[in-house]
């Protein structure tokens, strides 16, 4: 009898152990959001080939953890260098397999700084630092323009400054969240910007657009004969006005301010209840608009989008990297634009077949930014800091390089 108790008793112990046990195995991380979110790796599962297509693109590699495999500029004595006006010096260094900035003064190292996060990965790369929870922007950027290391954009050149805070708005458009430390007992006045490290979701995931996953992928693992896919939003299922909107999200104007973070954005919303009202109602000439980040302001002040019903994923799918295929993108173009349509480009049939491919230079040309310039040390030269510009048009400087080209051509 004794030993039936015993027996009983320790069976009743091994019931909740066994049940954390369960628990530990079965249980993954927390997605930082909230519990609605799986994280995009749990879309991989059915949507394995977009997934894998997905992680190439610049919206995926928006933000990295910083890593000598990701950074563009060299480490080497001979191209790591960048001399101030005020004589100091900063060098890119390598330390112990680890990427730094490090300021010199008169030879002597006077403030080191790793490269922890990395934004950019086409055009430009810019670095931050942790220092305890505070994220501050590195003095130096790589610059694909120049080929090599330039003042990070808007620093003065006359000496490094390291002491630049990132805000949560930068990262509501280069990652998919990231979580600000509360600081409810600091009076305003020396209230810091502070993040929880361990939130961050690197670049821009699955669910940064589509929405929440966890429902999702719950009702299709239960009910994987259903094909109509249930509690995700679908981009092709929303008006053009809303599409817009879940691009303008980043795309459109870096100007105006938010009164909502946009990590609570999702496809579908209007992204006017996002921002400041505009009492002034300022009126703004689409031809002005800055080419960095202006996309969506740019585009919709096109002719070509105020006579027909295209949207962003009219030229772009965001699951492919098509960044610079220029045929591709033209292709797009001379579908609507054609002979039966009454509406062919005036020069197409006197160019060449190779820039019957190539639209996009003339009337999407590449244009300097107002923001944004690459800027040596010393403040004396700068180089344009050039983006493709969304306001489809005809430019009368583009069209006669075509024309003097053809010229030449024809002699």
């Amino acid at each position: 009898m004794l030993k039936q108790r015993t027996f009983f008793l320790a069976l009743l112990l091994l019931i909740p152990l066994s049940f954390l046990l369960v628990q530990c195995f079965n249980d993954k991380p927390q997605d930082p959001r909230a519990e609605i979110f799986a994280g995009s790796a749990s879309c991989q599962k059915c949507h394995k080939d977009v997934y894998d297509s997905y992680l190439h693109t610049a919206h995926y590699l928006s933000s990295r953890p910083t890593s000598p495999e990701i950074v563009h500029g060299s480490f080497d004595p001979h191209g790591n260098t960048l001399q101030y006006a005020d004589g100091t010096v900063v060098k890119m260094e390598k330390r112990n397999g680890e990427l730094y900035q490090v300021s010199y003064a008169k030879g002597k190292e006077t403030i080191a700084h790793k490269m922890d996060i990395t934004f950019g990965v086409n055009k430009a790369q810019t670095y931050m630092y942790w220092q305890d929870k505070q994220l501050f922007e590195l003095p130096v950027s790589y610059f694909n323009t120049v080929h090599g290391w330039a003042n990070s954009p808007g620093y003065e050149g006359g000496k490094p400054d390291f002491n630049r805070p990132i805000l949560q708005r930068c990262f509501e458009c280069h990652a998919s969240f990231i979580r600000q430390a509360s600081q409810q007992n600091v009076d305003m006045q020396n209230r810091k910007i502070e993040f929880e490290p361990a939130s961050i979701i690197y670049g821009i995931d699955c669910e940064r657009c589509h929405g929440p996953a966890a429902n999702h992928i719950n009702y299709h693992e239960a009910y994987p004969e259903e094909k109509q896919p249930k509690y995700i939003i679908r981009f092709a299922s929303l008006t053009r006005a809303q599409k817009m909107d879940a691009c303008g999200v980043c795309h459109s104007s870096s100007q105006q301010a938010f009164q909502e973070s946009t990590f609570k954005f999702k496809m579908g919303d209007t992204l006017a209840r996002f921002k400041e009202p505009d009492y002034l109602n300022i009126q703004t000439n689409a031809a002005s608009l800055d080419v960095h980040g202006n996309q969506n302001g740019l585009l919709t002040a096109s002719k070509c989008y105020l006579m027909s019903n295209m949207d962003c994923s009219t030229c772009h799918n965001t699951h492919v990297n098509n960044g610079g295929n220029l045929a591709l993108y033209s292709k797009k173009c001379m579908s609507c634009h054609t002979e039966a349509n009454h509406n062919l480009c005036k020069v197409a049939p006197k160019l060449s077949a190779v820039m019957q491919n190539n639209c996009i230079d003339c009337h999407m040309p590449l244009k300097p930014s107002n923001t944004i310039a690459v800027n040596d040390t010393a403040n004396k030269k700068s180089s344009p800091y050039l983006v493709r510009t969304h306001r489809i048009a005809i430019y009368p400087n583009e069209t006669k390089k075509i024309l003097a080209f053809l010229r030449v051509a024809g002699k």
